[in-house]
């Protein structure tokens, strides 16, 4: 009988690995990418930075994994039994997080994205992937219910969703962090018509459920 493989080292521990994301959000809200270290970062989570490398080689790779971190903990699409219902759910849950911790994370990366492909893929694995997923599945109910035809595109018609939201937030001089949960709530109902004549939906939206 041949003798079991040796372990190589101690396992990795999940809720250090856990702290560090949560202090490289932390420490990018507060400093932006220019000034994160991994010596912060470190420092906030309360380890050494020999503990940080031995995870993540280098400050593009940790900031790259905590936006991935950040992207696994949205909700789940709830299904309301519409299409106006699971709009609106979808818009609410975006500007919910556009004016929160999301908003701040891309805030602080979405300069750098510019000059670096392996954040701007990050930054649209976060943020724009999931919202093109949620309205494929919002897109792909209304049509099994009857209420809209086929969609050619839906992936483009979660730009569409993501746009007007994003245009809102950071494209005005109020920052995410002025705009509290009752204005982001109102905002994405008042772009819910617009978001319904986009995917075919057509008439006026009703009243906020």
């Amino acid at each position: 009988m041949s003798e079991a493989a040796p372990r190589r080292g101690r396992p990795r521990d999940a809720a250090r690995d856990r702290a560090l994301l949560e202090a490289t959000l932390a420490v990018l809200a507060e400093s932006g990418y220019g000034g994160l270290t991994t010596a912060a970062v470190a420092a906030r989570a309360g380890v050494s930075t020999a503990t940080l490398y031995r995870r993540w080689s280098s400050k593009e790779d940790l900031v790259v994994a905590a936006a991935a971190s950040y992207e696994e903990g949205l909700a789940a699409q709830p299904d309301t039994g519409t299409l106006e219902g699971d709009l609106r759910a979808l818009l609410r849950d975006k500007a919910a997080a556009l004016t929160g911790e999301g908003g701040r994370l891309m805030r602080a990366l979405i300069g750098e994205a510019t000059r670096n492909t392996v954040l701007a893929e990050a930054l649209t694995a976060a943020f724009l992937a999931p919202v093109r997923r949620r309205v494929d599945e919002v897109v792909r109910r209304a049509v099994a219910r009857g209420e809209i035809p086929p969609v050619e595109d839906a992936e483009l018609l979660g730009d569409v969703v993501v746009g007007p939201v994003m245009s809102r937030f950071f494209l005005t001089p109020r920052l995410p962090d002025e705009v509290d949960a009752a204005a982001a709530r109102d905002m994405a109902d008042r772009l819910l018509p617009l978001v319904l004549r986009a995917v075919g939906g057509g008439g006026r939206a009703g009243g906020a459920s």
